[in-house]
């Protein structure tokens, strides 16, 4: 029985993808290297370091440990400017509604993110408080298709992993749940979530509770 939810952030409840796509492209542009929504997808879920590492490594670039953690730094500079202007309007449609339902039928919510930016993003867009617990890039080194950001989650919220439904945008999210023994609801493209034991093209007019009842039978 699912009785905990673990949302991922960009592309589930908000839409800060965007803004991670403008400060990769400004970086990769810098660095003479092309970066476009081809790329972008690859880096779905996937942590800071480990999306720099993917940039030069299509780049055929290496750099030395300063320069690394500069790039990642001057690029969270860039994109913390464009998500500093968000407000309550920017919720994905049917997402706040979604999470007000579910604590009021009794589940328990968590956020499974690999970013570092999770929660002053959750308080901008007043998001926050419907959470029981957080796990973010600040907790959890291993990004996904790894389980640990998950596992994590389940563990705050007091649950087994099988009593949990993590809420996933990115093939690597689904993957990481399936690795952790949860059912996973892919929100987006069909192609892209082809592993997700239910996909939705957002959380508009969706109840909880029969969700979590049609995932617990898969």
């Amino acid at each position: 029985m699912i009785r905990g939810l673990l949302f991922d952030l960009d592309g589930v409840l908000v839409d800060t993808a965007k803004f991670h796509f403008l400060a990769w492209q400004r970086m990769a542009s810098e660095l003479g290297i092309s970066f476009g929504h081809a790329e972008n997808e690859q880096l779905k879920g996937v942590s800071r370091r480990a999306s720099l590492e993917k940039i030069l490594e299509w780049g055929g670039l290496t750099l030395s440990e300063a320069d690394f953690q500069h790039w990642m730094d001057t690029k969270n500079a860039w994109y913390l400017e464009l998500v500093d202007g968000m407000t309550e309007a920017d919720v994905l449609p049917g997402a706040r509604e979604f999470l007000v339902a579910a604590r009021a039928q009794g589940f328990r919510i968590a956020l499974g993110s690999a970013s570092k930016n999770a929660l002053p993003i959750l308080e901008k867009v007043g998001l926050l408080p419907l959470f029981d617990a957080t796990v973010d890039g600040n907790d959890i080194t291993l990004s996904k298709p790894n389980p640990a950001v998950f596992l994590e989650g389940a563990r705050k919220l007091g649950l087994a992993p099988e009593e949990c439904l993590v809420l996933e945008d990115a093939a690597a999210g689904i993957a990481a749940a399936h690795a952790g023994g949860m059912a996973a609801l892919g929100l987006g493209s069909p192609q892209e979530l082809a592993q997700a034991d239910e996909i939705l093209p957002d959380l508009q007019g969706q109840n909880p509770q029969e969700l979590a009842e049609r995932l617990t039978r898969h």
